[in-house]
């Protein structure tokens, strides 16, 4: 791939996250996700913008809204997103936020009442995620000490000392459950690669803001977990679900959780320090991100998933897929300069614009068909529908291009 080419597919990517991201994203989220009648933010709202007004609320939804509000003021200094960063904050520690046991509620009725008050374990890292960034825009130490406070619940609590890693859930007290499930299309087993990945970003954040050295050894191990245990030696595709002994209980292929994780695992080996964790770490995502490949489809988007065993395959497209897999193949590509990566990318931005983005009503669509068309059965937001990923990626592909095309003319 000429220089002049590498250069322009990377300014195409530029100019597509910033459109998206100020465009349809954020546009989107500012002007109808806010509850007016009962406080913080709807719990669903369909494609054509019809509000349920009664749906309940996730704590994940509003976790990454304030994570969401928080990064999108600190980038683009936009006063609504402080606004409704501090709406978020103030919501979640208002209804969320268990003053008895500690930790947060897994999900409210529509009024804020509390609905199913266990620990996910994958739900109170989203916290720290969310407290963490919010953290950076007021830097009041309360807050900071609220996501450490959930760091040494998570570790006191779901932490497994005998056989390493986190287990999926724990009661309203903290106390061993056996409703581990995350959601209705998950395993009920007891350690899930899901919920090991956010810890690790979580842990990330958090050590960006609070340079603990067991913090620290925590989050190397967690790396070192996804490289010996999660990381399927073979196909360097994730395992999706163990038993508590670490045994594979599941075969299917998540291709959006690979391409997430490869970047996610840079990361978090990157604020480590350790070079010979780094190293190591480059040596496997860069081998996961070719396996990612296999999920790509010609029409220029990542499958969602797929079986080891040929029992099952979902050709259909999420939206967050695509949005980690440019994120993935580029920082991919600033490891390895392998146009393939770079054009991977290129293409994935340029199916999204052309299929996944709702430019009547903003935001992105939830789930298509391989043809591109919208599945209205999915929502446009709710409890698994949020900007977290897309805002994200948007604001990845912003930092990262301007320092790839520099080394690209060098």
């Amino acid at each position: 791939m000429a220089v002049k080419d590498k250069i322009n597919k990377l300014k195409y990517l530029k100019n597509f996250a910033e459109e998206q991201v100020s465009g349809y994203i954020m546009p989107f989220w500012r002007s109808y996700s806010k509850d007016k009648e009962n406080g913080g933010f709807y719990g669903r709202i369909e494609n054509d913008l019809t509000i349920d007004k009664t749906a309940d609320k996730g704590v994940v939804l509003n976790a990454r809204m304030l994570w969401t509000f928080s990064i999108s003021y600190l980038k683009f200094d936009v006063k609504k997103d402080l606004e409704l960063a501090d709406r978020a904050y103030d919501y979640i520690m208002n209804n969320f936020c268990d003053s008895k046991y500690g930790g947060y509620f897994w999900s409210l009725k529509y009024d804020g009442s509390p609905l199913v008050k266990k620990k996910q374990v994958y739900a109170q890292a989203f916290m720290i995620y969310g407290l963490c960034e919010y953290y950076k825009v007021n830097g009041k130490q309360e807050v900071l000490n609220k996501a450490i406070n959930i760091f040494h619940l998570i570790e006191d609590y779901a932490f497994d000392k005998k056989n390493n890693g986190y287990i999926e859930a724990c009661d309203r007290d903290w106390k061993e459950t056996n409703d581990l499930k995350l959601s209705k299309n998950d395993l009920n087993e007891k350690k899930g690669m899901n919920t090991h990945l956010h810890i690790l970003e979580a842990y990330t954040n958090l050590y960006r803001v609070w340079k603990d050295t067991v913090l620290k050894e925590k989050l190397e191990n967690l790396i070192i977990l996804f490289i010996e245990k999660i990381i399927d030696r073979e196909d360097n595709h994730l395992i999706l679900f163990f038993d508590e002994l670490w045994n594979p209980k599941s075969s299917l292929i998540s291709f959006g959780h690979d391409i997430e994780s490869s970047w996610l695992l840079h990361e978090a080996a990157l604020i480590t320090g350790n070079n010979k964790l780094i190293q190591r770490t480059i040596n496997k995502i860069l081998k996961m991100t070719v396996a990612v490949l296999e999920g790509y489809h010609p029409n220029g988007a990542i499958l969602y998933e797929d079986d080891r065993k040929g029992l099952h395959k979902d050709n259909e497209l999420e939206w967050w897929v695509q949005a980690e897999a440019i994120v993935g193949f580029l920082n991919s590509y600033s490891l390895k300069n392998d146009p393939v990566f770079l054009d991977t990318a290129y293409k994935i931005s340029c199916f999204i614009d052309k299929y996944i983005v709702d430019k009547k009503f903003g935001e992105w669509y939830f789930r298509i068909d391989i043809n591109g068309r919208p599945n209205d059965t999915y929502e446009k937001a709710g409890f698994w529908k949020c900007p977290y990923h897309n805002t994200r990626a948007c604001i990845e592909i912003l930092n990262r291009c301007d320092k790839i095309i520099g080394k690209a003319v060098k």
